[in-house]
């Protein structure tokens, strides 16, 4: 064996030996493992049944709920420039909760009850939001609104 190959034999093993090998693996496997996920929802995943016997929460809902989850779509036009909540719906929609009839909305929209109060932004742009998964009909006192589901303490940002 040439001087040069023990050298770098003596390196090698040097390098990843005992402690200095426990920082390497540690490393390793922080940048390797994915950073955990917050579980997403679509508009899709609302309801396991529609029927005319009412919509029925699919599993993926009743799973989350109480979680933190992160869900896209449009904000429905609202009441205020400036409000604590508002609905977030499929596709860009041009209709008031307060002006129209609950018929005039499809079923798979989602209340979101913002941490704090901010200005909105236009209906046709998509947006993310993240928050609380709340489901069951629950009617705000404050606005009277119904709603099946909802985000609390949730937060949006424009994509």
């Amino acid at each position: 064996m040439t001087r040069c190959a023990v050298l770098n034999r003596r390196i090698a093993l040097g390098g990843f030996s005992g402690r200095r090998y426990c920082q390497w693996l540690l490393l390793i496997l922080l940048v390797a493992s994915p950073l955990k996920a917050q579980p997403t929802l679509t508009f899709e995943q609302f309801y396991s049944k529609v029927s005319v016997l009412g919509l029925e929460f699919s599993d993926r809902v009743k799973q989350l709920s109480g979680q933190q989850i992160e869900i896209t779509g449009f904000m429905a036009p609202p009441i205020k420039a400036e409000s604590q909540f508002f609905v977030l719906t499929k596709m860009p929609m041009a209709i008031c909760p307060f002006c129209s009839s609950d018929a005039d909305w499809p079923e798979d929209i989602l209340v979101v009850y913002l941490t704090k109060r901010q200005t909105f932004i236009q209906n046709n742009s998509m947006i993310k939001v993240t928050g609380i998964l709340e489901y069951g009909t629950w009617r705000d006192e404050n606005t009277g609104f119904v709603s099946l589901l909802r985000l609390r303490d949730a937060q949006f940002s424009e994509l």
